[in-house]
């Protein structure tokens, strides 16, 4: 593997964050009120939902269009992937005391585990970044 190729493996989580994102976003913008309920959240602010279900689409789009790009378009996007991941885990974490539904550890897992992917890959790649400049 060269040093401006990108692991098959990243590609790869590229892809399944797009499906993953997808797979919460569209309940989210067309049907959140029954969609916050499946997850036993109060559907009480659908704006919100919407909101989120709309950063899915952008930040899950993103995945799947830039996924065969190279490491200069991979390093900023797992930068945003870590920031987006680093928060959630945070104010999932800040609630855990006003939210009553058991998937609050569901998707503490899913933050947690992708916050892993990509600092791992991020590391990966910064020093491929190095050693090529």
């Amino acid at each position: 593997m060269s040093n401006n190729t990108i692991p098959a493996g990243l590609r790869h989580w590229f892809v399944a964050h797009f499906i993953i994102d997808t797979i919460f976003a569209v309940p989210l913008l067309l049907f959140p009120a029954w969609f916050l309920e499946i997850l036993g959240f109060e559907a009480t602010n659908l704006l919100l939902a919407r909101l989120v279900g709309a950063a899915l689409v952008g930040i899950g789009g993103v995945s799947l269009v830039m996924h065969k790009k190279d490491i200069s378009a991979y390093l900023p996007m797992l930068q945003l992937k870590l920031l987006w991941s680093g928060a959630a885990i945070v104010a999932i974490i800040l609630s855990f005391n006003n939210i009553e539904t058991s998937a609050k550890w569901f998707l503490l897992a899913i933050f947690i585990l992708f916050f892993l992917i990509w600092g791992y890959y991020f590391k990966l790649l910064s020093r491929k970044g190095e050693s090529i400049k």
